[in-house]
C-alpha cells in the first residue's frame, strides 16, 4: 500500500444492520496536510436519522435482555479488534484528520481500553437494597435509559466516539452516532468492527450530514432519552435548549481554555516538557490544552529559555511522516490565531517563536502554522479569554499565589487544569481553589479509562470514562416491595 493510499474502508451511513447510501448526495473528506480528496462519503438528513432512531428503539429490548456475560463478551471482541486494527485505524484518521501516526495509533488504543474496561464495568453496575419496614424490601434497581444520540467533534474522531459508544452499549442501551462532517471515516471504521465483533442489527447506528438537520432530529425526538455531546459551547448551549422540549438526560463536554501554572519550587525542566507535550499534541487542538501559561516571575526568564528551546527543536509536518505535529484542520483555524496574535501584539505581547503560517512545497497546500511562543500576555488581549485551539504558548507573568489562582480562574470555561509544585501544602490549597473539572498536578494525563472526565461552568456537565460515565447512561428504579402481601 502507497504511503497517501487510504485502507480500505466505508463511505456509507449505517442503519439497521446495513451499509446504506443517503438521499442527501456526497461529501469530500479532505487531507488538512494535502488539501486533497482522501473520500467521498454519504450524506443523510432528516430520514435517515430518523430511520436510525427507530432501528435502535427497535434493537433496545433485545439488547438490554441479552444475558450479560453475552453483551461483555461482544465488547470484549471489540477492544479486541480494535488493537489489532490499530495500524490501519490510525493511518485512516491521520489522512482525514491531520495529527501523527503516532497520536492518531495512541488514540485508537485508547479507544480500545475504554471498550474493555466498559465490558468489565458493566459487571459492576450495582444496584441497593435499602432498610425497609417488616413485611417490605426496597430495591433500587439500576436500568439503561434506551435510545442514546451521540454527537462527536474532529479532533478525536476515533477517541471521542468510542469513549461515549463503549459505555452506553455496556449499560444496555442502544444508540445513533454522528460523527463530525470533517472526521467521518474513522467512525465509519469503529462500525465495521462492530460489524464484525457481532453486535445485534440496530444496536448501533451511523448516520452522517447536517449537524443541524441530524442534532435537531435527535434533539426532538422522543424515543431518543438520552443525548450526549462533544464540541463547542455555542453548539452545546443550543443542543441543550432544543433537548429541554422532550426533557432528555443529557451530557455536554464542551470547551476549554486550561490554565498551566508554574510554581517558583516546580522542576522547570519536566514542566517544560510537559508543557509542550501537553501544547502541542494534535496541535493544540484539544479541549484540555494548556491555554493560558502561568509563571512566577522569580522563575520566569529560566522557563521561558527552556520552553523555547523545546519548542524550537518540534518538527511540523505531514502526519505520515516522523513529525512532532501536524497541520490545523481548517484554513479558518489559521485565520482565528492570527487574529489573537495580531490583538496581542497591539497591545504588547511580543512573539519569541514562529507567529506565521508555515510556507513552502511541504506546506503550501495545507494548513500548516509555526509552533509559537507569545510572552508579555496579559488579561487586556483576546487570547486571555478565548480559546485559540492551536499551535500557541502564551505566557503570562505572576508573583503570589493567589494571584494565580485568580487569573486562572478568570475565566468562563471549567475543565482542566494544570500546575507544577514541589509543596505539599501548594497541592491541596492550589487544586481546592481551581474550578475546573480536571486538575493535574506535576503531570498532564488527566483522561484515562478509569477516572472522570469532564468540566464545570461553560464546559459543560456529566462526565465520561470511568464508573462515573457509565452512570450516565443509566436510571434509577425504586421498587417497593410489600411481600407480607404477597
Amino acid at each position: 500500500m502507497q504511503k497517501n493510499q487510504l485502507p480500505h474502508v466505508q463511505t456509507k451511513l449505517f442503519i439497521n444492520g446495513e451499509w446504506t447510501t443517503g438521499k442527501e448526495g456526497l461529501k469530500d473528506v479532505l487531507n488538512p496536510a494535502t488539501g486533497e480528496v482522501v473520500a467521498q462519503v454519504a450524506q443523510g438528513g432528516e430520514l435517515e436519522t430518523k430511520e436510525a432512531i427507530q432501528a435502535a428503539k427497535n434493537a433496545f429490548p433485545k439488547w438490554r435482555a441479552k444475558e450479560l456475560s453475552e453483551r461483555v463478551q461482544i465488547l470484549r471482541k471489540i477492544s479486541q479488534l480494535l488493537e489489532e486494527k490499530a495500524d490501519d485505524l490510525a493511518k485512516i484518521m491521520t489522512l482525514e484528520q491531520g495529527k501523527p501516526l503516532k497520536e492518531a495509533k495512541g488514540e485508537v488504543l485508547s479507544g480500545a481500553a475504554t471498550f474493555l474496561f466498559a465490558a468489565e464495568e458493566a459487571r459492576r453496575l450495582y444496584g441497593e437494597r435499602i432498610p425497609a419496614p417488616n413485611g417490605h424490601s426496597y430495591i433500587v434497581k439500576k436500568e439503561p435509559i434506551g435510545v442514546v444520540g451521540a454527537i462527536t467533534p474532529w479532533n478525536f474522531p476515533s477517541g471521542m466516539a468510542t469513549r461515549k459508544m463503549a459505555p452506553a452499549l455496556a449499560a444496555g442501551n442502544t444508540l445513533v452516532l454522528k460523527p463530525s462532517s470533517d472526521t467521518p471515516l474513522s467512525a465509519i471504521a469503529v462500525f465495521e468492527i462492530f460489524e464484525e465483533a457481532g453486535l445485534p442489527k440496530g444496536v448501533a447506528n451511523l448516520v452522517m450530514g447536517d449537524s443541524k438537520i441530524i442534532g435537531g432530529t435527535l434533539t426532538a425526538s422522543d424515543d431518543v432519552r438520552k443525548l450526549t455531546f462533544t464540541g463547542s459551547t455555542a453548539v452545546g448551549q443550543k443542543l441543550f435548549e432544543q433537548s429541554g422540549e422532550t426533557l432528555k438526560k443529557i451530557s455536554l463536554e464542551l470547551g476549554g481554555h486550561a490554565p498551566f501554572i508554574v510554581f517558583e519550587d516546580a522542576d522547570l525542566e519536566s514542566a517544560a516538557d510537559y508543557l509542550v507535550a501537553a501544547k502541542f499534541r494534535n496541535n493544540g487542538q484539544v479541549c484540555v490544552s494548556p491555554n493560558r501559561i502561568f509563571v512566577q516571575k522569580s522563575i520566569k526568564e529560566a522557563f521561558t529559555k527552556l520552553v523555547v528551546e523545546k519548542v524550537r527543536a518540534l518538527k511540523v509536518g505531514n502526519g505520515l511522516e516522523d513529525v512532532d505535529a501536524g497541520p490545523l484542520i481548517r484554513a479558518d483555524a489559521i485565520d482565528k490565531i492570527l487574529e489573537q496574535l495580531e490583538d496581542a501584539k497591539k497591545k504588547g505581547a511580543k512573539i519569541l517563536l514562529g507567529g506565521k503560517r508555515l510556507t513552502g512545497a511541504a506546506y503550501d497546500n495545507g494548513f500548516f502554522f509555526m509552533p509559537t511562543v507569545l510572552d508579555d500576555v496579559t488579561q487586556k488581549m483576546t487570547i486571555f479569554y478565548e480559546e485559540t485551539f492551536g499551535p500557541v504558548i502564551p505566557l503570562i507573568t505572576f508573583e503570589t499565589d493567589d494571584e494565580a489562582i485568580r487569573m486562572a480562574n478568570d475565566c468562563e470555561f471549567g475543565l482542566a487544569s494544570y500546575f507544577f509544585t514541589k509543596s505539599v501544602a501548594r497541592v491541596e490549597e492550589v487544586s481546592d481553589q481551581l474550578e475546573y473539572g480536571m486538575v493535574g498536578v506535576n503531570e498532564i494525563a488527566i483522561s484515562n479509562p478509569e477516572t472522570p472526565f469532564g468540566g464545570v461552568k461553560h464546559s459543560g456537565f456529566g462526565r465520561e470514562n470511568g464508573h462515573y460515565g457509565l452512570e450516565e447512561y443509566i436510571q434509577v428504579k425504586f421498587v417497593n416491595l410489600n411481600y407480607g402481601q404477597a
